[in-house]
């Protein structure tokens, strides 16, 4: 083991005021020698240096996090993967099962019938992950349980799909990536929102509400098609879309879905709080009982994987990272894709090219100048949730 720098980033964070010890995050990289070792028993193996093997799961109920990928999308986790955690949960003694919680959108995981044909579909069986795939929110998305945040600002009570919380034991496996508005899909993403019920996905995307530049606007009604909630309205006489605010929730997928930058949000805040909430919601998922976060930099494509489709990674495989503290895993995570090189073929490739670019120094930043990820990480540690000092060990 030995800390590792990449570029001229030093990933033995300390922050001035800070009065936490740093966390230990655990990282490798994605090399592997001629007729060695694996990527996915590398996983396990850093796993067990990171202290996985401490956590008593001896025939205690185990639930990974993960995501399964819209139908599509192929820059999601690959199987293999998922098992290797469940395979290692196994020797551990534990009961692991795989879940994730229905969507607020359209699309292929609304429902647990349709969300388990598309976990099917993209590879996530109990055959090929070696553990049941349990979709935590039931049927319809309504089997949820109203779950208190210590110290919540914005969240008294975290609505969490219920299989999430009967477990005893829970390991978050996330594919770190952009997203159009947290800036990155990271772990505090993965297990706050995603463990959120269809009720507590609206909860945490609340804040805000879409507004229309109609000179923008091109009336493709691409938007509509993503939109949930009845929120947006086409007028055949102007050929535009309009917000119906009475039933717009502020999700935000509109957003991603134009593309001719026609939509905005109402509120400027409406983005840190929502990275707040899912700090919040984080720590719902986690509080009183043991947890274990792994993190891969791979494929990093420029927004969630939530989309139905995937465009080209915007920087290249990096590695992968381990940790019990959340916040400083996202940190980390996002340290080293801050530090690497973009890739010219991809849409951060196109934006740095242009004729007139703002260089805002942040990869994410320049891949969708309207996000923003840091509040999540900053209300993370202010609720205690984690730290953002933490000390990198690698391990070849």
């Amino acid at each position: 083991m030995e800390e590792i720098t990449f570029g001229n980033a030093i990933f033995t964070k300390q922050l001035k005021d800070t009065i936490m010890e740093p966390s230990k995050v655990f990282y490798t990289d994605f090399r592997t020698s001629a007729f060695g070792e694996s990527l996915p028993a590398k996983l396990k193996r850093l796993s067990r240096e990171a202290g996985i093997a401490d956590i008593d799961m001896d025939g205690k109920f185990v639930a990974i996090k993960m995501h399964f990928g819209e139908l599509g999308n192929i820059s999601y986790l690959r199987p293999n993967y998922a098992k290797a955690v469940a395979d290692l949960v196994k020797e551990l003694g534990g009961k692991p099962f795989l879940t994730d919680c229905n969507t607020m959108y359209p699309g292929f995981r609304k429902n647990a019938l349709e969300h388990l044909e598309c976990a099917w579909e993209n590879g996530f069986t109990p055959l090929t992950v070696g553990c049941p795939v349990i979709i935590a929110d039931g049927l319809k998305g309504t089997d949820d349980i109203a779950v208190p945040v210590e110290g919540g600002e914005y969240t008294k009570e975290a609505l969490i799909g219920r299989a999430v919380m009967d477990a005893d034991v829970f390991i978050s496996l996330t594919h770190f990536k952009g997203h159009e508005m947290t800036g990155f899909g990271g772990t505090i993403k993965n297990i706050g929102m995603g463990c959120g019920s269809r009720a507590g996905k609206k909860d945490q995307h609340s804040a805000g509400k879409a507004i229309i530049d109609e000179a923008s606007c091109r009336g493709c009604r691409r938007c509509e098609r993503e939109c949930a909630n009845g929120g947006l309205v086409y007028d055949p006489v102007s050929r535009k879309m309009h917000v119906d605010d009475s039933h717009c929730v502020g999700c935000g997928r509109c957003l991603g879905a134009c593309n001719f930058d026609a939509i905005d949000f109402t509120q400027d805040q409406a983005i840190s709080i929502l990275n707040a909430k899912m700090a919040e919601y984080t720590k719902a998922v986690v509080s009183g009982r043991d947890s274990f976060h792994i993190s891969l930099i791979v494929d990093v494509s420029p927004y969630c994987d939530c989309h139905s489709e995937n465009d080209a990674p915007i920087l290249p495989n990096i590695g992968m990272f381990v940790s019990k503290d959340p916040v400083a895993l996202d940190q980390a995570c996002v340290d080293a894709c801050l530090a690497a090189e973009p890739l010219r073929n991809s849409v951060l490739g196109d934006h740095i090219h242009e004729e007139g670019f703002h260089d805002y120094h942040d990869h994410f930043k320049n891949t969708t100048p309207e996000s923003e990820w840091e509040t999540q990480l900053i209300h993370g540690e202010k609720i205690g949730l984690g730290t953002r000092a933490y000390e990198l060990i690698f391990m070849k």
